[in-house]
């Protein structure tokens, strides 16, 4: 089913949940495991990332093609720039529409290893922006994008820098943002307020990230510029040493952020599994009042 209809027909909030591809047999067993565990709590869809810098773009093409063969989840492929001209994109599209794959969450992506910028391939996209717009001539796809509310870490002016290229993602054909995940919902209260005031009208689902091992957080954190409050470094402190109490705390923290957002009228939350389920499930059992 396409995102856009999802979103469209929702009577209540969604959630959905979005995974990587696993470079080894193995991990892909495990990710399958973690899927079948999510179905209890019906996500709306599925969004299966790329490695880094494009590197699995064919596993990615075989998890999303078989969510929607064998699961009856909605899945939503992540699609950049990297590393791909226009031919070969349109070439990967042409397969998807084959599998009858409907959903595509658009990015630009960031750089491949060792390299220091991002540099657009001849014959290729350097924004996310062209590669909507390019998307929207390629067939009947619904498509969603990113955000940032506190600003890309590589974009120079901030916040208004991606509120402008938002509006320009809605115009060039996005149906959907998903935003980078966040800590502070007062954060996203006025990304959200400044989109609407911009004539940004999609759809904004704010992205969850469940704190199940602080350090990694922390150096995700670093690299994606995500802001880790004070206070949620003084309340992870103590425990460090202490990893069950750390995902205890993470899950708490997070089904109290989800909380709040729901009740703000989001139209749901997206959380970034890491490719595990017990977060998410336990996450999502405490906010069964409001979904």
């Amino acid at each position: 089913m396409k995102l856009s209809d999802i979103l469209a027909h929702a009577d209540k909030p969604l959630i959905s949940c979005e995974f990587f591809p696993p470079k080894t047999d193995k991990g892909e067993e495990n990710l399958w495991n973690c899927l079948n565990e999510l179905r209890s709590i019906e996500p709306a869809y599925i969004s299966v990332t790329y490695g880094a810098g494009g590197t699995t773009q064919d596993r990615t093409k075989g998890i999303v093609t078989r969510i929607k063969d064998e699961t009856g989840l909605s899945p939503v492929a992540h699609l950049t720039c990297v590393g791909a001209s226009k031919h070969e994109l349109a070439e990967l599209l042409a397969d998807y529409r084959a599998a009858g794959i409907e959903n595509i969450l658009a990015l630009r992506g960031d750089a491949p290893e060792g390299m220091e910028h991002f540099e657009a391939v001849a014959c290729g996209f350097s924004h996310a922006t062209d590669l909507i717009a390019f998307l929207r001539t390629q067939g009947d796809f619904s498509i969603a994008c990113a955000t940032y509310p506190e600003g890309h870490p590589e974009s120079r002016g901030g916040v208004a820098d991606d509120i402008r290229y938002l509006k320009m993602k809605q115009d060039n054909g996005a149906d959907a943002a998903v935003t980078q995940y966040f800590f502070d919902n007062e954060v996203f209260f006025r990304f959200r307020d400044a989109c609407e005031k911009a004539g940004i009208t999609i759809p904004i689902i704010p992205g969850i990230m469940p704190v199940g091992n602080f350090d990694q957080i922390v150096r995700f954190s670093s690299m994606c510029g995500a802001t880790i409050p004070d206070w949620l470094h003084e309340q992870m402190a103590p425990l460090q040493g202490d990893p069950d109490a750390v995902k205890t705390l993470g899950i708490e923290l997070a089904a109290n952020q989800c909380r709040e957002l729901l009740q703000a009228g989001v139209p749901g939350i997206h959380f970034y599994t890491l490719n595990k389920s017990e977060a998410t499930i336990a996450i999502r059992n405490q906010l069964t009042d409001l979904l």
